[in-house]
């Protein structure tokens, strides 16, 4: 995309407005992990940022496969280097020669750094990423949750239909469905990303957003289950809402409520697929 072929806002100020902006006309913002200036290719050195030119082209890179990695931190530094692309993501932008990280070939530059053990890292600036990093003790084992950019070309194509021999209704590889996981030993393994109730829930949750609020975000529905999946009563509930970034939404006692039935609905299969 060319800004000479676009509308241009004096509100602009920071990329969020070109993410959320100028491709959600596409239908597809919510997809996409950065944007790089000028160069087709995962190179962070290009990352959009607050400059940008008329005559500069912005190409979007979407959201491929996430990938969970287990590493154990044999030695103070991990390697890396990371940066931000001031919308809420952490990337990362370099790495070592011959350092932890350099070992691990699932781990690319581009990778999003979205969890680290657990921990939601989504809108924490680079430096506190790091931080976090670099806390982990020496010789301790960890987590990393990684959104990998798609690849170009051919290699993101998932077969329409299974092949001769496979499950009916069963999805193939490049569903979007798995999370491939890498263990510390070497083995690696692609896990469904959602059981049924699980994926009825979110669907649920996000039926309740369009309805209550007009928002379809199918990330901010399983944001919102798995802020509850894991808790006994809707006052839990809301207090792990209210503890989170989703209480800047402001939701009602009774949205809230809304919210629990189809967690607790979804619980018991109370959804048929």
């Amino acid at each position: 995309m060319q800004l000479e072929s676009c509308a241009i806002s004096d509100d602009y100020g920071c990329p969020i407005f070109l993410y959320c902006g100028h491709f959600s006309a596409l239908g597809w913002h919510v997809k996409i992990l950065f944007c790089t200036l000028n160069s087709h290719k995962v190179d962070m050195s290009n990352l959009l940022g607050g400059q940008i030119g008329l005559n500069d082209f912005i190409f979007a890179h979407k959201k491929g496969r996430p990938k969970e990695v287990e590493i154990v931190k044999s030695e103070d530094a991990l390697g890396l280097t990371i940066t931000d692309n001031g919308a809420g993501y952490a990337f990362i932008k370099r790495i070592k020669s011959g350092s932890v990280i350099d070992r691990i070939p699932h781990i690319q530059i581009g990778d999003h750094i979205e969890k680290l053990d657990g921990i939601n890292v989504v809108g924490k600036r680079h430096y506190e990423v790091a931080r976090m990093l670099k806390d982990i003790p020496t010789g301790s084992t960890f987590t990393i949750r990684l959104v990998e950019p798609m690849k170009s070309g051919f290699q993101g194509i998932a077969p329409r239909k299974g092949t001769a021999g496979s499950k009916p209704g069963k999805q193939g590889y490049g569903s979007g469905k798995e999370t491939l996981r890498f263990k510390a030993n070497g083995n690696a393994a692609i896990e469904d990303e959602h059981d049924d109730a699980t994926q009825s829930g979110i669907d649920a949750i996000n039926s309740l957003l369009d309805s209550f609020m007009g928002i379809n975000d199918s990330e901010l529905a399983t944001q919102i289950w798995e802020l509850g999946n894991n808790k006994i009563n809707s006052m839990d509930f809301a207090e792990a809402i209210d503890a989170s970034d989703l209480e800047a939404f402001g939701f009602t006692d009774d949205f809230i409520i809304e919210l629990w039935g189809a967690i607790t609905d979804a619980r018991h299969g109370r959804y048929k697929r």
